[in-house]
């Protein structure tokens, strides 16, 4: 196999207009980024080929496209809103005083410790690359913890020291890991990995003090995804999830020792939502959250017997339960449910399945919730549209349903802002082409609005997935753009979107794709009604997906748009099926389509914007990763292509050592300067 370094070798050797375009000629080629790689290529000065000008910062890890210099009064007017910061809970420590959270003082976030309400956060990682998942072992001081290099999503699993600081590398460093899971003893771990062949989600487990245990628990029989949910008490069995599609998952149950598996909850044909909670030691059950009777996602409790169906524990909340998790002793529960886009939490008694809304907890976002080790205490990450994320503590009681004071612990850095000021986005629904039985289908969709009459220019933010979902949280860009742009922005929840229930999640699926771009152009029929926005200057924005949706915006509806700005967006289906992660591409297709199915090829290529550039009149700002494993840098490199043999106006920023969006600080101010730039000039002063 060609090495790493000859590849970067062979691309400082031909420095063509096409690699200075996003690399586009060796990205299709190369292998994936693994975890030891060399350094990422630097390119110095300014250099123009053509009608490209190309520039180079950061170490000449981010290479600039047509971009102009970003002018210093720029840089001092978001400085303070690039300098807000959050703490998310990750931990409790084992002796149940203090607590691990995720924040960045430097480049990128890191673990800290945490003693004491408002105490000082006490960095323990130093890495270049931020931290993923945490998980904590019982009976020990020490944390899993995963990390992946350059954004490539092929993240390797660590244990660290916390007292030391040291880690050690527990998978192979080549594969794609993650999803671990403890036993309750804190001897084994289980994990998902694509370690036999690089492409199967399977189920793994190992001993972490012999790497050499490792061994397959589950093998993938197929393209699906494979990871662990909780080990029974003895350790000899564990729940296991399988996610088809956004609307097809399942649980199953594995025999340790014996190397079998069932079905408990799901299946082939059945096509519902079944995410596994815990096991019932109790009763020989399970807990789950299924959406088998139901619209919407419910908790549950079922019997480990064959045939069993679920028992539905909260029937009466018409919304979807977003996440459960139950305490050490098996006593009590801890469930929050996603009402039209709110967190509420709930305490349940397991025994008697009573449950009990949390009225203490603030009007936002809830999760990452988790018991201390006495079962005392209930940490969660909270979030509102004027409060970043931070950690909180809630007391809890004798009684399963009691609980007492919401401490906060963190009290995270706001550049000098007064977050009280920031705009509070109001839920409005509008009209969108089609009907829900008998009455006019409604799209809803969060809107925030600077002060005074107006009209205000508007940017409509598109969310990924194509299952997000866009919900009221703390944003500094958005509240950068209000305060600094004077910008109206929309985030609508266009069909396909979760949170609304499974018929809403799958109006957008197969050949139905383009009817979420029609809700766009409902939107924009909605903003034509309203006087404090102004029609003639509205800018598209998205991510991922959400780029899709800009570029497939762009395609449909230029005459009524005047900027667009795309990230790690698909421009063309098929191409992005063909070159995405192996491990990815059928969890893909189920979505998108197949493409190797002809009706269906033949669908995609017709809807790709790709194949539409001719339409599109807008000017564009294009954003990527060189090392995204979801959406190819080919997908932004033949965009940005096409579009300037059309002549139009392209941005392009393509960050050589990000991914799937940009998690360096470094990259990302620059980013966000540039599309407040782009934004002024496109939208604001057009």
């Amino acid at each position: 196999m060609t090495s790493w370094r000859c590849w970067w070798c062979r691309r400082r050797s031909a420095p063509t207009r096409a690699t200075l375009r996003g690399w586009n000629v060796f990205a299709a080629l190369r292998p994936p980024l693994r975890f030891a790689r060399v350094g990422a290529l630097l390119l110095v000065g300014s250099v123009a080929f053509g009608e490209v000008s190309t520039r180079t910062l950061n170490d000449g890890n981010l290479v600039l496209e047509d971009i102009p210099e970003i002018p210093q009064q720029v840089l001092l007017d978001l400085s303070r809103y690039q300098n807000v910061r959050s703490a998310a809970f990750r931990s409790w420590a084992p002796d149940g005083k203090s607590i691990y959270v995720s924040t960045r003082f430097g480049d990128v976030s890191s673990i800290h410790r945490v003693d004491m309400p408002l105490g000082a956060r006490r960095q323990i990682t130093f890495y270049e690359e931020p931290v993923g998942g945490i998980a904590a072992q019982p009976g020990s001081d020490k944390l899993i913890f995963t990390r992946d290099a350059g954004g490539s999503e092929f993240a390797q699993i660590f244990l660290l020291d916390p007292e030391t600081g040291e880690a050690q590398m527990l998978s192979d460093g080549e594969s794609r890991n993650g999803a671990v899971v403890w036993d309750r003893r804190g001897t084994r771990i289980a994990f998902q990995s694509t370690r036999r062949n690089g492409a199967s989600n399977d189920v793994w487990i190992m001993d972490p003090d012999d790497t050499s245990s490792a061994e397959i628990a589950l093998p993938s029989p197929d393209g699906s995804w494979w990871g662990p949910a909780e080990f029974s008490a003895s350790g000899s069995k564990l729940l296991a999830a399988n996610y088809v599609s956004v609307a097809d998952s399942r649980v199953h149950l594995v025999d340790l020792d014996t190397g079998t598996n069932r079905v408990l909850a799901g299946g082939e044909g059945k096509n519902s939502v079944n995410i596994a909670v815990a096991f019932d030691d109790a009763n020989e059950g399970f807990w789950l959250i299924t959406d088998q009777v139901s619209e919407f996602n419910q908790l549950a409790w079922q019997a480990m017997e064959p045939d069993s169906t679920p028992e539905i524990i909260t029937a009466d909340i018409p919304w979807d339960v977003s996440g459960a998790t139950i305490s050490h002793d098996r006593e009590r529960m801890v469930f929050v449910t996603n009402e039209d886009g709110m967190s509420h939490v709930y305490l349940m008694d397991v025994v008697s399945r009573e449950y009990r809304r949390v009225d203490s907890i603030p009007t936002g976002l809830a999760g990452g919730m988790q018991f201390s080790p006495d079962d005392r205490r209930l940490a969660m990450t909270l979030n509102t549209p004027q409060t970043p994320s931070d950690t909180y503590v809630l007391d809890l009681g004798q009684n399963a349903l009691e609980y007492g004071d919401l401490t906060r612990w963190t009290d995270s850095e706001v550049g000098g802002l007064d977050t009280t000021t920031f705009r509070i986005p109001e839920l409005v629904h509008y009209p969108t082409f089609d009907e829900d039985g008998d009455a006019q289908r409604e799209i809803p969709a969060w809107v925030y609005k600077p002060a005074g009459k107006g009209p205000h220019p508007v940017v409509i933010s598109i969310h990924g997935g194509p299952e997000g979902q866009a919900r009221p949280s703390f944003s500094s860009t958005y509240q950068m753009w209000i305060d600094k742009l004077g910008v109206a922005v929309i985030q609508p929840n266009v069909r396909g979107s979760r949170g609304y229930g499974k018929t809403y999640v799958g109006l957008d699926n197969g050949f139905r794709r383009e009817d979420s771009v029609k809700d766009i152009g409902a939107l924009l029929d909605w903003i034509e009604t309203q006087p404090d926005l102004d029609q003639e200057r509205v800018a598209v924005f998205g991510g991922s997906y959400g780029g899709y949706m800009v570029l497939a915006s762009a395609v449909h509806f230029s005459d009524r748009l005047t900027a667009a700005v795309d990230i790690v967006g698909i421009s063309n289906f098929v191409t992005f099926l063909e070159n995405t992660q192996d491990y990815r591409r059928d969890l893909r297709r189920v979505e998108y389509g197949d493409e190797r199915d002809p009706a269906m090829r033949a669908h995609l290529e017709k809807i790709s914007p790709l194949n539409n550039v001719e339409q599109i009149s807008v000017p564009m700002f294009i954003v990527q990763g060189e090392n995204d494993p979801r959406v190819p840098v080919t997908e932004a490199a033949q965009v940005v292509e096409a579009l300037r043999e059309q002549g139009h106006t392209v941005w392009y920023m393509n960050a050589l050592n990000e991914g799937h969006g940009y998690r360096k600080r470094e990259n990302r101010d620059i980013y966000q300067q540039a599309t407040v730039l782009f934004l002024k000039q496109h939208l604001v002063d057009d």
